[in-house]
């Protein structure tokens, strides 16, 4: 009984060790910037106008694919008055994934903004890729 303690002590210690490593979230080198247009509902296909719509109440993230062309699409839910807009930090191609980093950004202070609710949506228009895209 005690060897089989002392086996199974070594066989967690052993796991935990090679694990620890795994924990550490390490970022893919990039390989390139991609190109994008930031595009407005309307310049989107229906069906992908439709799914905006149904989703706009919460905050959502979701990709589009036609066959040419990949939409990236990050909505931030409802916000407190207006003035809001999502910004594109970067957008680039690593070994096997499409990396967005955007950042919400809210009114200039003073600005008026109104006291009904926003919903601020970013739509990035991009060369269609097989890479599953990573939202950061």
């Amino acid at each position: 009984m005690t060897m089989v303690l002392g086996i199974m002590t070594v066989l967690v210690v052993g796991c935990l060790a090679f694990t620890g490593c795994q924990r550490e979230k390490t970022e893919e080198a990039k390989l390139q910037d991609l190109e994008f247009t930031v595009v407005g509902e309307k310049d989107t296909p229906q069906a992908l106008q439709d799914l905006i719509a149904q989703k706009r109440a919460n905050p959502f993230k979701l990709t589009y694919a036609d066959g040419q062309d990949m939409y990236i699409i990050i909505g931030h839910g409802p916000q407190t008055g207006g003035g809001f807009s999502i910004v594109v930090k970067e957008l680039y191609l690593t070994e096997n994934s499409v990396v967005i980093k955007t950042e919400l950004v809210g009114p200039e202070k003073g600005e008026a903004t109104g006291t009904e609710n926003s919903y601020p949506i970013l739509i990035v228009k991009t060369a269609f890729c097989e890479e599953p895209v990573v939202f950061q």
